[in-house]
């Protein structure tokens, strides 16, 4: 690896016009040491920063490339429709194409309305939620992230937990009250807060399938409980698939698990790599949405006609080999990774999921948030840096999962397997 020159005079620039030199926080690599690298080109499985260095790539944009980057047809869709008009700021029939075909493949949004991000949608999703219930408080996870909105930043996970600030300044009190704490995979801690305040509970946000604490598989049972609770209390469910759909299954984790929730949050993947966001739900609820109901949310940029066409072509593709050949590799990748830490006697647990994985290193087995604290976050910098050393460019965080694509091969796997045997040997040294 080339040292990376270019990118540290680009980030010296970028921390005098940019908060912290970046536009999202794990971005800045705080986590793993060192300046962030800056990508100038990716094809397929691979990125190439500004020194001209070549990786191979798990972040894939944070999990909307199941395509790989940049694959062809999508770019020649994008270029056509950018041809025809990049904004038009009133409705197209390409919004309604997407929007039926996310309900075909999602059968519980029975209504999507489309916005520009994940948070925009679980921001409108509990907005609704509120409105049909009459009711103020909502329910999370600790570990679980669903965006910048004021009512989810406690005990966020993702780049929340990166930092070490699981709160943010700038949040209200009195907003911050109608935000409960419950532990993922502890059916009991949600029956306690309902028990007590199921009156005042307008919802209960989860991620089925947790991505940003790290990937944490839901315990058999846990999101049938939810369902039911919910269910019994009049409380609006609301499933946060920004990662999960598209990703578990073509229909989601609720394809998977066999359960209908009553909102449903998308995201990454219905815009192919551009910024998109959806949320979507069973048809008196999301009828509470302006113009049809009293609930306002709006957007210029909503249903973009460019963004709309990326997202058709990535969700026309789904395929079943796609998603087998996607769970191939990553089991294949994931035990790889575990005999190399085996082999270097480095303590790591691998969580997986599918095109879904994290290796957290610790010795004891991961299923909820504290579990999830319990990793070396020191072990995973010495390990993040012997990967990029040897080619590979993980996510730059611990807490974080790492994506596949259809672009990438089994040799890119082995090839990455192969590089943890040496990052490995790292860790161990430094431990």
């Amino acid at each position: 690896m080339k040292k990376p020159i270019t990118s540290q005079k680009l980030f010296a620039r970028a921390v005098q016009a940019l908060p912290g030199g970046v536009d999202s926080p794990v971005r800045a690599f705080q986590a793993v040491g060192g300046s962030p690298l800056f990508i100038r080109r990716a094809s397929g499985a691979t990125i190439e920063d500004v020194d001209g260095n070549r990786f191979t790539d798990y972040v894939m944009s944070w999990g909307p490339l199941i395509h790989g980057h940049a694959p062809r047809g999508l770019v020649r869709a994008v270029a056509a429709a950018a041809r025809r008009g990049t904004s038009f700021g009133a409705p197209s029939p390409l919004e309604v194409e997407l929007a039926e075909r996310v309900r075909a493949l999602v059968p519980s949004m029975a209504r999507v309305r489309f916005v520009s991000s994940g948070t925009e949608a679980t921001m409108s999703a509990i907005r609704v939620a509120r409105a049909f219930t009459g009711r103020d408080k909502i329910v999370k996870f600790e570990g679980c992230y669903h965006g910048h909105a004021d009512a989810f930043l406690a005990k966020a996970g993702s780049g929340a937990t990166t930092l070490g600030v699981p709160t943010s300044p700038g949040v209200a009190g009195a907003v911050a009250a109608d935000t409960l704490l419950a532990r993922y995979n502890d059916l009991a801690s949600v029956e306690a807060l309902c028990d007590a305040q199921a009156a005042s509970v307008a919802a209960i946000i989860v991620e089925p399938i947790a991505g940003n604490m790290g990937v944490v598989a839901p315990a058999e049972g846990f999101l049938h409980g939810l369902r039911a609770l919910a269910s019994r209390d009049g409380i609006v469910l609301i499933f946060d698939e920004v990662i999960s759909g598209f990703r578990a299954s073509a229909g989601g984790a609720q394809a998977v698990f066999g359960i209908a929730a009553d909102l449903t949050c998308l995201g990454k993947i219905i815009g192919g790599g551009l910024p998109v966001g959806a949320y979507g739900g069973r048809a008196d609820i999301m009828d509470m949405v302006a113009p049809s109901g009293p609930v306002y949310q709006a957007g210029t940029l909503s249903g973009n006609p460019v963004a709309m066409t990326a997202g058709l072509w990535a969700l026309k593709r789904l395929t079943p080999a796609l998603y087998k050949d996607l769970a191939r590799r990553g089991s294949t990748l994931a035990a790889g990774l575990a005999q190399a830490a085996r082999e270097a006697r480095v303590p790591l647990q691998v969580n997986a999921f599918g095109s879904l994985l994290t290796p957290f290193f610790t010795s004891s087995p991961v299923r909820d948030y504290d579990s999830a604290l319990t990793a070396n976050t020191r072990a995973y910098a010495a390990f993040f840096s012997g990967m990029l050393a040897r080619g590979i460019y993980p996510p730059p965080s611990q807490f974080e999962a790492w994506f596949l694509s259809a672009a990438h091969s089994d040799r890119d796997v082995k090839k990455t397997v192969e590089a943890s045997r040496g990052a490995m040997r790292d860790v161990a040294r430094q431990m």
